[in-house]
């Protein structure tokens, strides 16, 4: 049985320690300020980014990562006697899954396998974590492939926003909207359906966000001891430690990951998001 490679990108927002440990493939995306290019925490560590985009007057511009890139890391991994198994961030919000679609056509081998998660942030990164783990383990590709999907079933996300003004700056919330939500102290408790960004419920004022996403995550199948939780931030070192006292307090995690959203997510949120990513229970 040949090794397995597992190849994901910077949307995954996987701590570097874990890609590492487990010898993930992160293929960065691409983020433009102005003139100015970087790769995805390889130029710009998420904190640079946050400190650049809150002194931009502009939204930075974001890129996927492009086919040609895919197809390289798909054929060292062939080459060195690896099967691949690529997983995607959410096709619903960055074409990078097309990209690794088309590696796949061009390369034309039955040994990658491609997957769109239908996830950001570390909820696709926890995914590819748990496959790397298994690869490590020796599982098979099947018993890997398997496992994801299960996972991919599973996966939620509950996420907040400082402010809705890069919201609207990137055209995904109105003006009239983004003026009334700031009249009214509003904060949109937001998740993922179908692979797309949706408002999933909303609350008056800062203090009021955490325990909402308490409460939500209980209703959507966070259970007590659960193994697959994560909180992630982005420039909110203080809503993150927060959220992790009462995720403690309430769930008491077998584990909990902590990670900074990357620049992709960031750059339509802005400083300031919170999230809790997790697998719900049975």
């Amino acid at each position: 049985m040949k090794p397995i490679k597992i190849i994901t990108t910077s949307l995954s927002d996987i701590p570097k320690e874990l890609i590492d440990k487990y010898d993930i493939t992160v293929l960065p995306l691409t983020i433009r300020f102005g003139d100015n290019e970087f790769k995805d925490r390889e130029d710009l560590s998420p904190e640079e980014f946050f400190n650049k985009l809150q002194a931009s007057d502009e939204l930075p511009s974001t890129s996927q990562v492009i086919p040609s890139i895919f197809m390289k890391e798909m054929k060292n991994a062939l080459e060195n006697g690896y099967e691949v198994i690529v997983i995607n961030g959410s096709s619903g919000v960055s074409g990078t899954h097309q990209s690794s679609l088309i590696a796949k056509k061009e390369l034309a081998s039955d040994d990658i396998t491609v997957i769109d998660t239908l996830s950001l942030s570390y909820t696709c990164g926890m995914i590819a974590v748990e496959a790397a783990k298994m690869a490590k383990e020796g599982k098979s590709k099947k018993e890997i492939i398997e496992r994801v999907e299960k996972m991919k079933e599973k996966a939620d996300h509950i996420f907040s926003v400082e402010t809705l003004d890069y919201l609207k700056k990137g055209g995904r919330l109105s003006n009239t909207k983004a003026t009334i939500g700031k009249i009214l102290n509003i904060k949109p408790i937001l998740t993922i359906k179908n692979g797309k960004v949706e408002l999933f419920d909303k609350v008056r004022g800062s203090k009021k966000v955490i325990p909402k996403m308490i409460q939500i995550a209980k209703e959507r199948g966070l259970k007590h001891g659960s193994e697959y939780v994560c909180i992630a931030h982005g420039a909110n070192i203080d809503g993150l430690e927060k959220l992790k006292k009462e995720i403690m307090d309430t769930f008491e995690p077998k584990k909990i990951i902590t990670t900074e959203i990357g620049c992709t997510i960031g750059t339509y949120t802005g400083p300031g998001i919170l999230a809790l990513l997790y697998m719900r229970d049975e």
